[in-house]
């Protein structure tokens, strides 16, 4: 008997065929939905494996889903899966943290020279009909301080090394850089928040990082510096954001990420030097290909009893 797979990531096997073959090719019927709680919840316990994007999988759903061996997040941030519940139910969870690395380290540093030098605002005015000399800040010899230290973060210090950049960067699972990564000054929480030109986050949310900086962080930050988010919404309490922006104690923020996504009604839109993206740090043909391959194969190798790659739990 064919296993089955709910995939309701819109992303998956938008780019390329393989993936979706891949899971053909092994005996998986694959069906697609566009999310709907109350239909995902009537669904999900008719399949063996689920491929899902950024939607909430409540705890009281995932005990509906009695057949179901493997979630696979279609991405990196696993804040819509309940690990622990996942385990008790011995369920595996996999991501796919590298694949998407290149894309959003990109993205980051787009966002970063974007706010910097008003590119997104120039646009939007030159739009309007209006022709301004916009006086913006250089990025290049400036400092930058990284929140977080895995891969996402590595490239984003590989493209500002290239821009003459200090790079400091703070994060409590390393002891110490890798060689190649000798350039980076690994030092704390606080000594970034104080030398930072432009401040750029590469963590997860949980319990421990919601609000990580609020308005006693933004505080210690430098009068004209700059913040980057790719990683989630709710790092950087939205509300002393908006102040510290409106005030100019901060300079711009670039934001892929919100706390409420789309961020409708969100002050923050309200300003000039504030520039938001929706949430596509890791849309590049390159990183969605990569991220569907690495789900794909995941789940035919929990069936084949081979190696998960990214294992969480």
């Amino acid at each position: 008997m064919s296993k089955s797979v709910l995939v309701t990531s819109r992303s998956f096997g938008k780019v390329c065929e393989g993936p979706v073959n891949l899971l053909n090719q092994n005996g998986f019927a694959v069906d697609f939905l566009d999310y709907k709680e109350e239909e995902f919840a009537s669904r999900i316990a008719n399949y063996d494996a689920l491929i899902i994007g950024a939607h909430d999988f409540s705890v009281q759903t995932m005990h509906k889903a009695k057949k179901l061996k493997i979630i696979c997040k279609h991405g990196t941030g696993l804040d819509n899966i309940n690990l622990e519940a996942a385990k008790s139910l011995n369920i595996r969870v996999t991501n796919a943290p590298a694949a998407n690395s290149n894309a959003v380290a990109d993205l980051a540093f787009g966002l970063m020279l974007d706010i910097a030098r008003k590119i997104s605002y120039g646009a939007k005015r030159v739009k309007e009909g209006y022709w301004e000399r916009l006086i913006g800040t250089d990025v290049c010899f400036k400092t930058l301080g990284l929140i977080g230290f895995g891969a996402i973060a590595k490239n984003v210090a590989k493209r500002a090394q290239g821009f003459g950049m200090k790079v400091l960067a703070f994060d409590p699972y390393i002891e110490k850089a890798a060689k190649e990564y000798s350039y980076v000054e690994l030092t704390s929480f606080e000594e970034i928040l104080k030398q930072a030109d432009f401040l750029s986050f590469h963590i997860p949310l949980n319990n421990k990082t919601r609000n990580l900086v609020d308005k006693e962080q933004l505080a210690l930050m430098k009068k004209g510096s700059f913040i980057i988010n790719t990683s989630r919404g709710g790092i950087v309490n939205e509300q002393a954001l908006y102040q510290a922006l409106k005030d100019g104690h901060l300079a711009g923020a670039g934001l892929d990420v919100t706390e409420k996504e789309p961020p409708s009604g969100s002050p923050l839109l309200t300003l000039d030097n504030v520039s938001v993206v929706p949430h596509i740090a890791s849309y590049s043909k390159e990183a969605l290909n990569k991220i569907s391959e690495v789900c794909a194969k995941n789940v035919v190798n929990i069936f084949k009893n081979e190696p998960l790659e990214n294992l969480i739990v």
